[in-house]
């Protein structure tokens, strides 16, 4: 089955396989990184044991302040297989009808959901009323409603909520956001991005309204929504969007193949995006200002990333992106770590409010304002 994790797989060397080194171990080339780690460590179960649930599994083995302890499956068979891989206990094993009995689990302190979106809204509700942090998959729900409805219930049960932004914590696109914010590009003006593959199975879930909440946007172009916002520093005060459809049969009603949309910024900044699940080639972020630019390709795939801005070609170092997104929510979790770009329930309740702007403005043909 083609899929965008798939796709962007291609689009480079699989950063698990490259078994790279996490952010902290290349933050000071003096110190001993292989010293062990005296601290708290997040305790996980995996929710939806699919491609990507597999890919943050094996990411997590190089983990420090992170470590896989208990999964959540509706299938028996793949429970037994992790946890023969991953050696994890028969009282970690929860099924989708039972796990609400994780409340009684001391062993496991957060719940990582990696299932279809549409299933997201009732899950992490259901982990934060058994008081368990929650770490979900983007995009977090379906809708602006829904996302605020679970930022209250993770609120209301003391818990936090986190989403899985990887690429806030990613080296070369921290330097690009490091920086626009000393001012290298000057005054921003333009950002694009343009986020897309052509999707094959047209019976998977990234298909079915129901599951997915839409297309191509509820998919790849979160990836455009969210890096205009942490690329400009802004977020958008007005969106104007236009759908393409060739294929109505792959395509039903409600699922979208290609949308193109528009942001302005408060600054007067702009930013033209396309979403799309019939074009191949897309994974491109460029900002542009009066004094610089920067780009990124691959802007958003596993690994690697690669980007040049008007200074150079860009030289971080390669990471595996789920190894440091986990033990930076360990610490955001345990120490109250703030990252520099936020990876929290509101963070992506933002990101809700865009898409169903995106969706309006598709829908009315109409310029929608935005209060973010």
């Amino acid at each position: 089955m083609n899929s965008r994790r798939d796709f962007l797989q291609k689009l480079g060397i699989s950063a698990i396989a490259l078994h790279l080194a996490p952010l902290s171990g290349w933050a000071d080339s003096k110190n001993n990184q292989e010293d062990a780690y005296d601290g708290p460590v997040l305790r996980v179960a995996i929710m939806g044991l699919g491609s990507y649930g597999t890919r943050v599994a094996e990411a997590m083995r190089s983990c420090k302040k992170a470590k896989l302890v208990g999964v959540i499956s509706g299938t028996p068979s793949k429970i037994k297989d992790w946890q023969s891989k991953y050696g994890i206990p028969e009282k970690n094993c929860y099924n989708y009808e039972n796990f609400d009995n994780i409340k009684s689990n001391p062993d496991i302190d957060a719940v990582y959901v990696i299932t279809p979106n549409g299933l997201h809204h009732d899950e992490v509700i259901r982990v934060a009323k058994a008081g368990k942090h929650v770490i979900c998959e983007k995009p977090m729900a379906l809708n602006a409603k829904q996302g605020q409805e679970m930022i209250d219930a993770c609120k209301a049960a003391n818990v936090k909520l986190l989403v899985g932004y990887r690429m806030h914590f990613e080296p070369k696109t921290l330097e690009v956001i490091r920086m626009r914010k000393a001012g290298d590009f000057g005054k921003i003006k333009f950002f694009q991005g343009l986020c897309g593959f052509t999707i094959g199975d047209p019976t998977q879930w990234r298909l079915n309204k129901q599951l997915a909440g839409g297309g191509s946007l509820m998919d790849i172009g979160i990836y455009a929504i969210n890096g205009s916002r942490y690329m400009t520093g802004e977020n958008p005060v007005w969106v104007t969007a236009q759908e393409t459809k060739t294929d109505h049969e792959k395509f039903k009603e409600g699922v979208d193949e290609t949308i193109e949309f528009q942001f302005g910024f408060p600054s007067g900044a702009t930013a033209s995006c396309l979403s799309t699940y019939a074009m191949n080639n897309l994974d491109r972020f460029f900002l542009n200002g009066d004094k610089g630019f920067a780009e990124m390709q691959p802007s958003t795939g596993y690994g690697p990333i690669m980007g040049r801005t008007n200074q150079g070609e860009l030289t971080q170092p390669i990471t595996v992106h789920q190894t440091v997104q986990m033990e930076e929510m360990s610490d955001i979790i345990f120490k109250g770590k703030q990252p520099v770009v936020p990876v929290d329930g509101y963070e992506a309740l933002k990101d809700l409010k865009i898409i169903d702007a995106i969706y309006l403005a598709v829908k009315t043909g109409k310029k929608v304002d935005l209060s973010l």
